[in-house]
């Protein structure tokens, strides 16, 4: 190759991997033909974007290229289930600011969202960036993981700001991964760590309910004048 043209705008570069495309931006403000030899960091800046891989190609990636697993999540879902051995580094944490704002944003959100579905009240973890650095260096392979795939992917953009560019992420999230993918800490399934609140207890209500109308007809049917005497008509 002669060289390389480099508009204002950035160029893309592309390449392919067994684990799919993955693209290179090369980003360069000289506006001149760049011959091989005269390329430098200065004017020349190559970021690798972030690769989204299914729970297969993650588990490929942990065991054949050395990514480390870090887990985004907040306090309670990691503590209901996490894959083994992972680094937990919250991308929101529990908010327990006392201004009255807060207060009152907190009260209800206890009362809808935490009652029903057994969502924490949180806020950004502002020291999310630094615990990364003070446990990995910017070089290092990190696969981030969360239960729908938005927190990693957010997680991920602000990693790839402060200059990582080795980074993963689970599509979907820990909901979408088989039992038996990953060797998993907690008290239930890595798909199921989400899901809290009185929405677990709807299905088992909603049984108990059938039943109770079910036996309920099945009475008026074969016993109406047992049920004429315990329901008189009005």
């Amino acid at each position: 190759m002669a060289g390389i043209v480099s508009p204002s705008s950035p160029t893309a570069l592309y390449f392919t991997s067994n684990l799919g495309a993955r693209r290179l931006k090369a980003a360069s403000w000289s506006g001149k033909s760049l011959p091989d030899n005269v390329l430098r960091r200065r004017n020349l800046r190559l970021a690798a974007e972030v690769k989204f891989v299914n729970a297969e190609e993650a588990k490929q990636l942990i065991a054949a290229e050395g990514y480390k697993v870090v887990d985004v999540r907040d306090k309670t879902q990691f503590e209901r289930a996490h894959i083994k051995s992972c680094h937990h580094i919250p991308l929101f944490i529990f908010n327990e600011d006392n201004d009255l704002g807060t207060i009152v944003k907190r009260t209800v959100h206890n009362n809808f969202s935490g009652l029903f579905f057994g969502l924490p009240f949180t806020k950004l973890n502002p020291e999310f960036v630094k615990s990364v650095r003070n446990e990995f260096s910017q070089d290092s392979k990190l696969l981030l993981v969360c239960q729908e795939g938005l927190r990693s992917a957010a997680a991920a953009s602000r990693l790839e700001e402060a200059g990582y560019d080795n980074i993963a992420c689970v599509t979907s999230g820990l909901q979408s991964v088989k039992p038996g993918t990953f060797e998993s800490v907690g008290s239930t399934e890595l798909q199921n760590a989400g899901k809290a609140g009185l929405i677990t207890i709807q299905g088992k209500i909603s049984a108990v309910l059938g039943t109770v109308l079910v036996c309920a007809l099945l009475f008026i049917t074969f016993f109406p004048d047992q049920a004429e005497k315990l329901f008189p008509p009005s």
